[in-house]
């Protein structure tokens, strides 16, 4: 039987700190603009889409429990 995990709703209003947000934002722009990233940033850039892509996952099921 799956163990059921509780999600709490506070997380439907959870997200990246401005500044977290900011920083992915420039170097996903400089990406983009061709600039190549040192192995540090891209590192640095891949973790943060995770958390992001990770936060926005818990966003949706606890949205979804919601309603």
């Amino acid at each position: 039987m799956p163990e059921v995990i509780e999600i709490p709703i506070e997380l439907t209003y959870f997200q990246l700190p401005a500044a977290v947000q900011d920083r992915l934002q420039l170097l996903l722009d400089r990406q983009d603009d061709g600039e190549a990233l040192t192995l540090l940033e891209r590192q640095e850039a891949e973790g943060l889409v995770e958390l992001a892509e990770f936060l926005s996952l818990l966003r949706l099921r606890s949205q979804r429990v919601a309603n």
